[in-house]
């Protein structure tokens, strides 16, 4: 449930027009689940042109998004990891 809120919210940033008229990769965006012994790793990859607008000015959008997950994860902890597409972890 986690993943498909997350994919979701990141889908509608990336979406949205910017200023600029930039056109965005929404198909691009995935999110992958991993448990770890602390909890969970969400890892959201997005197209590199399209990083910048998911953590935006001065990382207030990534810092909503954690918040909004963490809130729905009630008390399991979990980590939310932004990635370029082709970056390999």
């Amino acid at each position: 449930m986690l993943e498909e809120a997350l994919e979701h919210l990141v889908r509608g940033i990336v979406a949205h027009p910017d200023d600029r008229g930039i056109v965005a990769h929404p198909d691009d965006v995935r999110v992958a689940s991993r448990m770890l012994r602390r909890g969970n790793v969400l890892e959201v990859r997005v197209h590199p042109d399209d990083l910048g607008k998911v953590i935006g000015r001065g990382g207030r959008t990534a810092r909503a998004l954690r918040t909004v997950i963490s809130s729905l994860a009630g008390n399991r902890h979990v980590r939310i990891d932004l990635l370029e597409t082709g970056e390999v972890r």
